[in-house]
């Protein structure tokens, strides 16, 4: 008589085997990033498991214990039905994951304040702090319906789908979005950012390996979200350059125009190279007045700020639309002609476009925890800070 398969013994040796396989298809970027800031927040969920294992390994190995000491076919083991309370044991069941989350407390608290996306990085990889008269790459992001422009306002040039790094060296990502919030995620570089319309999200970061990585939206937008994807290109200095000219030669342009087209809703988008740019389209973008028919928000600011303009500004103010149909050169002839804006004369600064380097936010001191200040107090050079960079408005 021929033996039977055991085909449940043949199932689980088969996974056994497979299953090694078939991870070592899996993309660990997380855990084995190409940049110092997401290898340190790598760290910190290596840490953190690391402490919740202290507790969870010895339960599921006394769950184990409990189960096969006390079956019911053991007769030798202790039988107690009355007892009920045991101090030394609860002494243990507490004060242990007490400690745990005491420690998780203390390492997300400082690597939450260390990792603050808005805080000038410290060093570009272990061992390699940044020098004080090292200005960081300046790269303004937009995320639109559905693909990602990519602005270089210190090369002139901007990019659409692709986005080239320099390997080793500070970067400062400004982000916003045009029409719906969003969310700029490049897993080997950094932790996922928000771009929201209308507001302005900082990312500081570093490449440290040449290569091609992905990048994408993790926050759902629309029909095209599942394409709103890009590559990131790490070179190095002489490759970047080099790349920098290659966009220069490209021979087109991006003004407000052509922002306006840009920004209509498509998808797969090819990547597209930008030769020069408008140098105030990024903070046009910011303040929903790319459109020239538009108010400024900082206008609208401070039109608020000294009280409004009177009557007269009424229907102005009042005809002022903001919804996308209306106010991006989307509308028809016939539309046109109800939606008329008028924006009377302000005293508002003009826009000046900014540049990376603010100094409120760049401290390479070493965090430790201990002599922060508390959320609300201002000390004397905070005052003379915010006094330095106040807005001067003319008066009208």
């Amino acid at each position: 008589m021929r033996p039977k398969l055991d085909i449940s013994r043949f199932r689980i040796l088969l996974a056994g085997v497979a299953l090694p396989l078939l991870l070592s298809g899996c993309n660990m970027v997380v855990l084995n990033p190409a940049g110092d800031v997401a290898r340190q927040q790598g760290n910190l969920v290596i840490m953190s498991t690391l402490l919740m294992l202290i507790i969870i390994v010895p339960v599921m190995v006394l769950t184990g214990l409990f189960a096969w000491r006390y079956r019911a076919a053991n007769k030798e083991a202790r039988y107690e039905p009355e007892w009920d309370h045991s101090t030394q044991l609860e002494l243990v069941i507490w004060s242990a994951p007490l400690l745990i989350i005491i420690c998780l407390g203390a390492l997300t608290w400082v690597g939450t304040h260390l990792l603050d996306p808005y805080r000038a990085i410290a060093q570009t990889a272990p061992g390699k702090p940044v020098s004080a008269d090292e200005k960081p790459l300046e790269i303004q992001v937009v995320a639109l319906d559905w693909k990602w422009l990519f602005i270089y306002p210190e090369q002139g040039v901007a990019t659409v789908n692709e986005l080239a790094l320099p390997v080793d060296r500070p970067v400062k990502f400004r982000i916003s979005s045009s029409s719906v919030m969003n969310s700029f995620y490049v897993p080997a570089l950094a932790g996922q950012i928000y771009a929201m319309p209308g507001m302005e999200t900082k990312m500081h970061a570093v490449l440290n390996h040449t290569g091609t990585y992905d990048g994408f939206s993790a926050n759902y937008s629309g029909a095209g979200f599942s394409h709103m994807r890009f590559k990131v290109r790490g070179l190095d200095q002489a490759g970047f350059d080099g790349w920098v000219n290659t966009v220069r030669g490209s021979g087109k342009g991006l003004d407000r125009a052509g922002y306006l087209a840009l920004e209509k809703p498509s998808e797969k988008d090819p990547v597209r190279l930008f030769a020069k740019v408008d140098p105030m389209l990024f903070d046009a973008v910011i303040n929903m007045c790319v459109d020239p028919g538009k108010m400024c928000m900082h206008d609208m600011a401070a039109i608020d700020a000294k009280g409004g303009m009177g009557k007269g500004s009424a229907m102005s103010v009042a005809r002022l639309s903001y919804d996308k149909f209306a106010a991006r050169g989307t509308e028809t002839p016939s539309q046109r002609e109800w939606t008329q804006r008028y924006v009377a004369a302000t005293c508002a600064p003009p826009l000046k476009p900014t540049r990376a380097g603010d100094p409120a936010l760049v401290d390479r001191a070493p965090l430790l925890g201990a002599g922060m200040k508390r959320p609300g107090v201002f000390t004397a050079s905070d005052i003379a800070f915010n006094q330095s960079v106040a807005v001067q408005r003319p008066a009208s």
